[in-house]
């Protein structure tokens, strides 16, 4: 029975020496263990929903941008070629597909008159 209890007094000297060693190398026990709460997951779906709406706004920006030189080229291409027919000396009148303009002359995307948009007509 003696020898029992030095067992039981080994081990636990030996697991106290283990715990003291973890605290020493590792930190305290409350520093170890890590506190599960949402906050993180909130602060990094905010940056996530931020970066995707700036992303979003980046593109529309852009296509905009594409959109309205491509519309001020096609005038310009317009415009030349009203001044070069009336200097020319012989005038042809434009057709339809000339004076159209460049988003509704496209044929590989949706009807441009069924897209709902802001702008007046």
């Amino acid at each position: 029975m003696s020898g029992d209890r030095d067992v039981v007094l080994l081990e636990t000297v030996k697991t106290h020496r283990a715990r003291l060693v973890s605290a020493l190398l590792f930190g305290e026990l409350d520093e170890r263990r890590p506190v599960v709460d949402n906050v993180r997951r909130l602060v990094v779906s905010l940056v996530v929903a931020a970066v995707a709406c700036a992303g979003c706004a980046g593109t529309s920006f852009v296509l905009s941008v594409l959109a309205d030189q491509r519309e001020a080229q096609a005038q310009q291409q317009l415009e030349q070629q009203q001044r070069s027919g009336s200097t020319g000396g012989a005038t042809t009148s434009p057709t339809p597909a000339d004076t159209a303009p460049a988003d509704t002359a496209r044929t590989d995307g949706p009807d441009p008159g069924q897209i709902p948009t802001t702008e007046p007509r």
